[in-house]
């Protein structure tokens, strides 16, 4: 017959008093990790001990046991009451509740610690978060939580922000179907349905669950509180005005999105007209107001000059000491490789309040500013741009009140406004619509082609710039045309040179590297050449080749125009299909000429520039074509946002191009005309045979 098993005899649990527990040099735990010794007896002291020592007595040279226990496993806790022992605050005969041992227990007092501290598992983060969050639901505020708990109030609040998240997720968090920072990343929007739809749109595809991806998604109709347009407003008066502000309480440097975008362009336009208001009164004939404005706004305008403010003797004083005082800063640190902080906060400011002198404010002449207008926008960091002085074409070829009123609504691209001494405020037009959805691959928008061509138009003017035997030749080429051919009609090179103006382009233009390398070129030639007309000539005749050459490139792609336009009507005052063709072919020829490859000057497809722009057709035909058919059928499943945004993922790095911005070659059989690209060869029917 079976014995049954003998029952379990649990250790016999004893309160002994403080000052008979040593202890042993048997506990295995050597180093500090967790909670401080400090920090555990105020949390003693707190709430009292919730687990007793484990003890064993201490034996005699004879074998014999004494009074005294050692303790094997839970030093922490013996080091904490020694604590509260020492500050007087628990007597040493204290009794402290222990479970106790025999002595010659088979078991070794370094097993016993090893248990102890091997087998305790820590508490689940997320039994954490839930824990903090019912002591704030029973009353508790987040200092007195930080201050039992030895957290910061910050932690306290970022724990019930995790808890906060949609049930779903933090069951799909406690399962580890989700990193801990997947699931902070969901805790900058409050939507549980929102963050539930984002998840499942990503659960699947692991390539796209990064908590910065997430991130983006929850916020994609916000916006970021470093945009222009928030540091111009200020986030404390967007949010007085009723705006809310999503934070993400782990990053301690990101200062969130703004949730209502319509509030925003509502406060930003409304203290720009009040800047107008103000600036109106100043006697200018015009203000134009937008957040920002295309680049080559001012292309057709003069600048009148102005004088600066005369310094005052204080002021003239103020700036010599302050000169003084930089270059002596400049020359203790001479030789330090880099500044104190105070230092280098001190000749900051400085040179701050220097800038302030040289660019104080100028005095134009009464009629002038009667005939000339004022740009005023948002510099990147949000500061105010204001630009006077700018004189239009037709202001300068007559002064008479009231001639150029249609011109000037014309110009204004935007809603004119009643201000002081009649000034006419003009705020800036908003963009166009979206196309209309499609199935089929038809096609380009008319206004994406023009977009495209637009940044093509600029990289090849730059290019050709830097080949000044490109230029040459395409000079010598549109000469050859006009003179011995008869047919310069419809040519990419406007040989009068007359600077291209794009009036069809997206918001990146302006920021792109193409322009900004144009930008700084025009401003070297500006510098090197002579002030006056009457000396120009003497100045290019005395050129050496080399310089003339650069100079001639220079002039010659700023009238470059590889640019898309829809075709006219016969008759019309537009240019033609024929017109765009040749162009369109000769820019071609140009391209290939100077080996333009718009992946080198920085151009690639984004929701904002193309994707989002065009059918989702057209999008899985870019995936297909440059990430092969299984790409494609990867998201051809999506709606056509969030095809948008995968595909910009996917094409990142390919070098795709969309057609407008391919190199073509333009050689062709002489018996057969030249033909436009194959973005353009898909047009409709009926627009075909018109």
């Amino acid at each position: 017959m079976t014995k049954p098993k003998p029952k379990l005899v649990l250790s016999n649990t004893r309160l002994i008093p403080f000052d008979k527990l040593v202890l042993s040099q048997a506990n295995v735990r050597r180093v500090n990790n967790g909670v401080s010794i400090e920090d555990l007896a105020e949390d003693i002291a707190h709430r009292g001990l919730l687990h007793n020592l484990n003890v064993r007595p201490v034996l005699d040279e004879a074998g014999a046991e004494t009074d005294m226990f050692e303790i094997p496993a839970g030093g922490r806790r013996y080091r904490a009451l020694e604590i509260l022992v020492k500050q007087k605050r628990l007597p040493k005969t204290a009794d402290i509740p222990c479970n106790v041992k025999h002595a010659d227990d088979p078991i070794s007092a370094e097993e016993d610690s090893l248990a102890e501290n091997t087998f305790r598992e820590a508490l689940h983060p997320l039994d954490e978060f839930r824990a903090i969050q019912e002591l704030s639901a029973k009353g508790l505020g987040d200092e007195t939580i930080a201050a039992r708990l030895k957290i910061t109030p910050a932690v306290v609040k970022q724990r019930k922000r995790l808890a906060s998240v949609s049930e779903k997720l933090l069951a799909i968090y406690g399962a580890d179907g989700m990193t801990l920072e997947q699931l902070m990343a969901f805790t900058v929007c409050e939507d549980h349905a929102r963050q539930e739809h984002v998840w499942d749109c990503i659960a699947d595809q692991t390539y796209d669950a990064d908590p910065y991806n997430i991130r983006a998604m929850l916020t994609e109709d916000t916006v970021e509180a470093s945009d222009r347009r928030a540091r111009f407003v200020g986030i404390e008066a967007y949010e007085a005005a009723g705006g809310i502000v999503m934070r993400d309480l782990f990053d301690e440097h990101d200062g969130g999105w703004l949730q209502d975008p319509g509030l925003l362009d509502r406060l930003v336009t409304e203290k720009l007209k009040s800047t107008a208001t103000e600036i109106a009164t100043e006697g200018w004939k015009w203000i134009n107001v937008a957040v920002s404005f295309p680049y080559g706004y001012d292309n057709d305008m003069c600048r009148i000059a102005g004088t600066p403010l005369e310094l005052s003797e204080e002021d003239y004083a103020r700036r010599e000491a302050l000169r003084a005082e930089q270059e002596q800063i400049e020359e203790q640190y001479a030789q330090a490789e880099e500044l104190p902080d105070d230092v280098d906060r001190h000749l900051g400011a400085i040179e701050a309040e220097l800038e302030a002198f040289e660019n104080r404010p100028l005095l134009y002449d009464p009629d002038d500013k009667a005939r000339a207008g004022v740009f005023i926008s948002l510099a990147n960091d949000g500061r105010l741009r204001i630009e006077r002085g700018f004189v239009r074409r037709e202001d300068e070829a007559s002064d008479e009140p009231g001639e150029n009123e249609a011109a000037e609504a014309e110009v204004a691209q935007g809603t004119p406004e009643a201000a002081p001494h009649n000034t006419v405020i003009i705020v800036g037009a908003g963009e166009d619509d979206e196309a209309d959805e499609d199935d089929g691959v038809k096609p380009l928008p008319d206004r994406l082609a023009s977009e495209l061509t637009a940044h093509r138009t600029l990289a090849l003017q730059d290019a050709v710039a830097c080949h000044p035997r490109v230029a040459m030749t395409a000079l010598l080429h549109k000469l050859c045309l006009d003179r011995f051919y008869h047919g310069s009609y419809g040519a990419c090179l406007e040989a009068s040179i007359r600077h291209v103006y794009l009036p069809i382009q997206a918001p990146d233009l302006k920021d792109s590297a193409s322009a900004r390398a144009i930008a700084e070129r025009q401003e070297r030639w500006k510098a090197e050449l002579p002030d006056s007309d009457d000396a120009l000539w003497d100045y290019v005749a005395h050129l050496d080749d080399e310089k003339r050459a650069a100079l001639l490139a220079h002039c010659i792609s700023l009238g470059i125009t590889a640019l898309y336009e829809r075709a006219d009507r016969p008759g019309g005052a537009g240019p033609s299909r024929g017109t765009i063709e040749r162009r369109i072919g000769q820019a071609d020829r140009l391209a290939n000429a100077v080996a333009l490859d718009m992946v080198a000057v920085g151009w690639k497809p984004t929701v904002e520039n193309y994707l989002g722009r065009v059918t989702k057709p057209r999008i899985l035909e870019a995936v297909r074509e440059a990430k092969g058919e299984q790409s494609a059928q990867l998201i051809d499943h999506l709606k056509k946002g969030e095809m948008a945004k995968e595909a910009e993922r996917l094409l990142d790095g390919t070098g795709w191009l969309p057609e407008p911005l391919r190199l073509f070659d333009p050689i062709a059989e002489t018996s057969e005309p030249e033909a436009l690209p194959a973005f353009l060869a898909d047009e409709p029917v009926a627009e075909a045979a018109e």
